[in-house]
């Protein structure tokens, strides 16, 4: 179900981890995230007290988390994009699904960018993904024109999320825009086949003053609960036995367009 065109979002989500060799693990943990038109994040911020854009707050979202990552304005970076993946009209209605710092502080491993023409259809999708030494690197994939529900995208790793985790590695990522609910499917495989299942699903709830105090208290600190519950599961996972990864040097350029190169679907 396509969300109506000026209402912004909260998702209350579950995210869930789960690994299966050479050690196997899963852990879950509570979090929710914002779904921003990038062209009116600014005016859904002046609406809320609670929420600010570009500057501090209980909680806030800023330009310099996303996208290019300088300050500069979404639109013009998601524009370049688009383009460069030759889907120029993509960009029409673009959504921005990611976790607000609070008291300023924040950690999204998964920020993800929905992108669609003037008829309404998803046409692109981004997968920004960040890792805990503060690095980014973005895939941009494709949908077709004709697609109706789920997308799925194939492939390969080009960016260091994890010492536990090579380089050698696919993804297959199943999503679709927004609605009543929210689904994200994460697959990653490697040369003796899957051992990497994350997901997180969600319910929608009113961007209001009124459900972001609710879940100040009933999430509290969210971007810390994040970066301790990554940090406390590597280290049990070291403790196991789990091969460490040095991180290699950040991926040229700072989109992949995997479907051009062949490796995307």
């Amino acid at each position: 179900m396509t969300p109506p065109e000026s209402d912004d979002a909260i998702y209350v989500c579950e995210v869930m981890h789960r690994r299966t060799r050479p050690r196997a693990y899963e852990f879950r943990y509570r979090v929710f995230s914002l779904l921003l038109d990038i062209d009116r994040i600014g005016d859904t911020a002046k609406r809320l007290r609670l929420l600010s854009h570009n500057r501090f707050n209980l909680f806030s979202v800023r330009d310099r988390d996303h996208g290019p990552r300088d300050g500069s304005a979404l639109r013009t970076w998601i524009d370049r994009q688009l383009a460069a993946a030759g889907i120029p009209d993509a960009g029409a209605d673009v959504r921005l699904l990611c976790m607000p710092r609070v008291f300023g502080y924040g950690f999204d491993p998964l920020s993800v960018w929905y992108c669609r023409d003037r008829t309404g259809t998803l046409r692109a999708v981004l997968y920004e993904v960040k890792n805990t030494f503060g690095d980014q690197h973005v895939y941009l994939m494709p949908v077709a024109a004709d697609r109706s529900g789920p997308v799925d995208h194939v492939f390969d790793k080009r960016f260091h999320v994890s010492p536990l985790i090579g380089m050698k590695a696919r993804y297959r990522i199943r999503t679709e825009a927004p609605g009543e609910t929210l689904a994200i499917l994460i697959r990653e495989d490697d040369a003796d086949g899957e051992f990497l299942v994350a997901t997180q699903t969600g319910t929608r709830a009113p961007l209001t003053d009124a459900t972001l105090l609710r879940l100040f208290f009933g999430i509290p600190l969210m971007g810390f609960k994040v970066i301790a519950a990554i940090h406390w599961q590597a280290i049990r996972s070291l403790l196991r036995g789990v091969r460490f990864h040095r991180r290699p040097g950040p991926p040229p350029g700072e989109v992949s367009f995997p479907a051009l190169r062949g490796d995307g679907q």
